[in-house]
């Protein structure tokens, strides 16, 4: 007999946080137009908190619209899918969580900007880590199309002073216009871009 699949759990959010960042210049020539970059963080109850439960991937099912939400709103911050070059996701849970419940993000988190950005070949980079409210995460960014751009090559650090509380998850999007502000360290360009197997 199969053994019948558990329920959906309840996405309880507790607050969203959408951050832009203008960046002119990072000690070289100014830009003519600034680098965006920017990310979408939403802080939830994790339902598996203090306690190992064994069939979690109903959870990951139901993350699914917020993915897609959060992305169509910093897509939607920084200028619309035809601007954003690069993207990343992060997971940092709350004291009383596992790791494994900040893996639960990887298909929403990712799904949900790849859906939003035509011809994102590359896997979306991502970790996760645990930590006690006001943790820092960097959230690996690198080129949607080719993970292999080097120029793209980038973090941004998200933080939220009271997040996540033991009993909750962070889970976060990131997202840039470009590539670095003065990127010069040769490798292949965006525009050398040839294969599209979301490597090079």
């Amino acid at each position: 007999m199969t053994k019948p699949a558990s329920p959906a759990p309840e996405v309880a959010v507790r607050k969203l946080v959408l951050s832009v960042e203008e960046v002119w210049h990072d000690n070289g020539p100014p830009l003519a137009t600034p680098l965006l970059r920017g990310s979408a963080a939403a802080v939830l109850r994790n339902p598996y908190a203090g306690r190992y439960v064994e069939d979690i991937q109903p959870m990951m099912e139901a993350l699914k619209p917020l993915g897609r939400e959060m992305a169509a709103r910093l897509v939607a911050a920084l200028g619309g899918a035809g601007r954003i070059e690069a993207y990343g996701k992060g997971a940092l849970v709350g004291l009383a969580g596992e790791l494994e419940h900040g893996a639960l993000w990887h298909v929403p988190g990712g799904y949900g900007m790849r859906d939003l950005l035509e011809g994102s070949h590359a896997i979306v980079p991502s970790t996760t880590k645990i930590g006690p409210a006001g943790t820092a995460i960097d959230v690996p960014i690198h080129h949607r199309v080719a993970a292999y751009v080097r120029s793209h090559f980038d973090s941004l650090e998200v933080r939220i002073a009271d997040s996540p509380r033991p009993d909750e998850l962070m889970l976060v999007i990131a997202m840039t216009t470009g590539p670095r502000p003065h990127a010069r360290v040769g490798g292949l360009r965006a525009d050398e871009i040839a294969k599209f197997d979301g490597q090079r």
